[in-house]
């Protein structure tokens, strides 16, 4: 089952009682590029269409959450706020933060001391407006080298590089995207029978 968006089919990910059982649930798409001066050049009226656009897409695939964040910070770093914004019933979140390890001590500083330290607080802790870790992670750059804004995320969240620039993504990489996303067998860290 697929949606059309402009004339390019974009995997269903919404819960259906006639869905294949074998297809991937895509409820946190994050997609990670550019460095905080390129954000700054996208410009207001560009940032808004592309949220916009990617919002759209994110929620016809059926996710809850689609979090834009910057690939690394860069060496002449510009001060970019953190927003969010409803698309349909996908919450879009503008995350600006280009080094992880900033972020993941930021999330510790905002625990409860009187709550355990594990696993889900800590991802509560990072991921807040969303509800969980993200399934698919987007990665603007080459696939030799990992993002410095992700630290937490790449435990679990499934890659999928493009080696295409911040000003060149569109709506259409995100199909891309979730149409490989839609063909991948995730095992959360396990193996199958055949790694044995």
């Amino acid at each position: 089952m697929a949606t059309k968006v402009a004339s390019t089919s974009v995997p269903d990910s919404r819960p259906a009682a006639t869905a294949d059982s074998t297809r991937q649930f895509l409820r946190h798409v994050m997609v990670v590029g550019g460095t905080l001066r390129e954000w700054e050049e996208l410009g207001e009226p560009q940032w808004e269409a592309r949220v916009a656009a990617l919002g759209a897409i994110a929620d016809q695939a059926g996710a809850s959450f689609l979090t834009l964040r910057a690939f690394e910070p860069g060496s002449d770093a510009v001060d970019q706020p953190r927003w969010e914004r409803r698309i349909g019933g996908c919450h879009v979140i503008i995350d600006p933060c280009g080094d992880g390890r900033e972020r993941f001590a930021e999330a510790m500083q905002r625990l409860d001391p009187a709550d355990p330290v594990n696993e889900a607080t800590v991802a509560e802790a990072l991921y807040a407006p969303a509800d969980g870790e993200p399934d698919l992670i987007v990665v603007l750059g080459e696939s030799t080298r990992l993002p410095p804004s992700l630290v937490w995320e790449l435990a679990y969240g499934e890659l999928v590089f493009m080696p295409l620039g911040w000003a060149e993504l569109s709506a259409d990489h995100l199909v891309d995207a979730f149409a490989d996303f839609a063909q991948r067998e995730r095992r959360f860290g396990g193996l199958d029978d055949s790694d044995a």
